[in-house]
């Protein structure tokens, strides 16, 4: 059975920063895209970033590009997003996701973690 964990949101002031976790039992993350993605109530899921597992290239919403950082951990079997430089803006529950690529349809999910950017 493939269960995700998300960790690391919480509650920081506009400029903080957070550094979320996902890890995996059941599923082998390095042979598999990653992608963050986050959603507010009653808005679409946005996808924020994407780490491949071929090369290890990376992706990022405009919204997010040089704040946001993924990484992964192949020993650890984690994949990571340090959130640098926060606005309200990025508050969100912010799910972690395996697939085949960045660019396709991804399988599993995690149940999210909330963040709150807020003075």
């Amino acid at each position: 059975q493939v269960q995700f964990v998300e960790s690391g949101g919480g509650l920081v002031q506009p400029g903080g920063s957070l550094r979320l976790s996902c890890a995996a039992s059941g599923l082998t993350l390095d042979y598999h895209a990653i992608g963050w993605f986050r959603q507010v109530p009653g808005k679409a899921r946005q996808g924020v970033s994407c780490i491949s597992s071929r090369d290890g290239s990376t992706y990022y919403a405009d919204s997010v590009k040089g704040r946001f950082t993924i990484s992964r951990d192949n020993a650890k079997n984690a994949v990571y997003m340090q959130m640098n430089s926060l606005k309200p803006e990025d508050a969100a529950v912010y799910y972690c996701a395996a697939g085949p690529g960045c660019e396709y349809e991804f399988h599993y999910w995690g149940q999210g973690t909330e963040v709150t950017v807020s003075s």
